[in-house]
């Protein structure tokens, strides 16, 4: 009988748990969880305290009860995995509760201890009203915050996935929230142009965004009102009571009732390192593609351990739900013995902020200079579906691609409607290998109400072989503000777009349905450098122009990428 001892629930563990006791109803398996819970929803806990979600046991998707009951899982929660014995196959447990230490033997261990919140060492961090979310406790711990000190104000430091959310969950409960990022935008997965769509929904719903500063030190502020506090209220209340006068590195300051820290992960990784099992160069565990670490009866699994970047192979970290969903399932049939792979992460993501959603998958544009690799990059601004029926909405696209094969390297998407499933698609695209052009054949649903004859993926493709065959000449948004001498700038929209929508300065003003009379009117010696508002009347003025002997280039994406960039 196959004996397996799994540390940590949630994702990982919890999935590898099930499924081991779906291929093998003889295999023994513990499942130790160092807390009270050892299944629960944390990507939802933002959105209980926000109050989408109302009913808090929603968040429990298993108990240990449930567990043992539909799995025959033996799940101990207050046990604590403390030390790994690797010769004798053994690991050292301590009860929480009593304080006993006892031993379990394995024939294969499972580690999927997960990440923790990464706190930097800031003078005054430590205090009642700081926080960190990362499971039910965190979120139990800010609920009691709200209750207690009823904030007037909220602040956030870090724009990834639960900054964002917790941000949104504040301005739901009517707390005025300032939302602090030490890069120049939110959002890092997506590039600085797609995250200004999410600054200007940010900024839009009242939120104080301050980009480009960081928090440099904290002062806990008991309330006046403590002093005089009648004697039967409990500590616990008092310490709860108070303000915190924040201090940012670029010299502001601002008075705050509760903090949130939520400026990324780190990968627990201190009882691998303990028993000596290699970590990777990304500072996660390390892991083959059968999710065995350096010892081959020790597996990991999940937000602890390094994976391989889908797009260049080469190590990375990635916390997300989904891998490590998958990463549990195969550990499991690979420890029942089976032989199967793990394919690579791509890092397919989607968040929700108010009223939009930003998606991305694979690489980014800095991913891909910071490697070194070749690309280019194509924008549309297009219907989420036919534009004559209600409620049609923007979508705006980033495509990333090879400039040679024309694979896909990565895609990002934000707007208010079909977000998820344009992502969706050119995930599985570039998963399956497909080009560029490959991408032109898609045959998506149309129907009025829920897409187009030409959707935007295939779109998006277009625009991508037409660079890649030459039959248009990009120029991008950030090379806008260096023209040269030898180069005039063409807008081809109609004046009222101009007035009513804005307009890049220098820029000679042709509508594109006059450009065939008007055409004289252009230099021959220089490049004419065209742009309209999303890059599709750019693109007939374009070959207008360059089947009459000119020199030009179309901005790809036009104004409307121009102008989110700056935001």
């Amino acid at each position: 009988m196959t004996k397996i001892l799994i540390v940590g629930g949630v994702a990982g563990g919890a999935s590898a748990a099930a499924r081991a006791r779906r291929l093998s109803e003889d295999a023994e398996i513990i499942m130790f969880e160092r807390g009270k819970f050892v299944s629960f929803a944390n990507c939802g806990l933002p959105y209980h305290i926000g109050g989408d979600i109302q009913d808090r046991s929603k968040l429990l998707l298993q108990t240990p009860d449930s567990f043992l009951a539909r799995f025959n899982v033996d799940v101990r929660v207050f046990n604590e995995v403390t030390g790994i014995n690797r010769e004798n196959k053994t690991v050292t447990v301590k009860n929480l509760i009593d304080g006993q230490e006892y031993t379990e033997n394995y024939d294969f261990l499972l580690l999927s201890p997960g990440a923790g919140p990464i706190v930097p060492p800031i003078p005054g961090i430590n205090n009642p009203l700081t926080h960190s979310l990362r499971n039910i406790p965190d979120m139990d711990k800010i609920i009691q915050t709200l209750q207690m000190n009823k904030p007037e104000h909220a602040t956030v430091v870090g724009g990834g996935f639960i900054g964002l959310e917790m941000m949104e969950a504040f301005h739901q409960l009517g707390i005025p929230t300032t939302l602090i990022e030490m890069a120049d935008q939110v959002m890092t997965p997506v590039d600085r142009e797609m995250a200004g769509f999410v600054h200007n929904e940010i900024r839009n719903k009242g939120i104080d965004l301050r980009l480009g500063v960081a928090l440099q030190s904290v002062e806990f502020v008991p309330s006046t009102s403590v002093a005089n506090r009648n004697a039967g209220e409990t500590d616990e209340h008092q310490h709860l009571e108070g303000e915190l006068n924040l201090t940012l590195n670029n010299g502001d300051t601002l008075t705050t009732d509760i903090l949130i820290m939520a400026i990324g992960v780190r990968p627990d990784i201190k009882l691998a390192q303990d028993a000596g099992l290699q970590i990777g160069s990304t500072g996660g565990i390390y892991t083959n593609e059968y999710m065995q670490t350096s010892d081959p009866a020790i597996y990991a699994v999940g937000d602890a351990v390094e994976e391989t970047d889908f797009v260049t192979g080469k190590p990375t970290l990635v916390p997300l739900a989904g891998p490590a969903n998958r990463q549990g399932r195969i550990a499991a049939d690979n420890m029942l013995g089976r032989q199967e792979t793990y394919q690579r992460t791509q890092g397919t993501a989607i968040c929700k902020v108010f009223d939009i959603a930003v998606g991305s998958t694979g690489k980014n544009e800095k991913q891909l200079q910071r490697e070194g690799l070749a690309y280019e990059k194509a924008y549309v601004h297009t219907a989420s579906h036919a534009s004559y029926y209600p409620g049609a909405e923007v979508v705006s696209l980033k495509l990333l691609f090879d400039p040679h094969s024309g694979k896909i390297l990565g895609a990002q998407a934000v707007g208010k409607d079909g977000i998820d499933k344009r992502i969706d698609v050119l995930a599985v695209a570039q998963r399956a290998g497909m080009t560029v052009e490959q991408l032109q054949h898609l045959e998506l649903t149309y129907a009025p109400p829920y897409g187009s004859a030409k959707d935007v993926i295939n779109q998006a493709a277009f625009v991508a072989t037409n660079i890649l065959k030459g039959d248009a000449t990009p120029i991008h948004y950030d090379a806008i503000d260096q023209l040269s001498d030898d180069q005039i700038l063409l807008d081809v929209r109609n004046p009222g777009e101009l007035s009513n929508v804005g307009y890049i300065d220098g820029a000679i003003n042709i509508p594109v349905d006059q450009l065939r009379q008007r055409m004289d009117e252009l230099p021959k010696d220089k490049e004419i450098v065209i742009y309209c508002q999303v890059g599709l009347r750019g693109n007939v003025a374009y070959r207008q122009l360059v089947n009459n002997g000119y020199k030009a280039c179309n901005l790809i994406g036009g104004y409307r990428t121009w102008l989110t960039a700056k935001q």
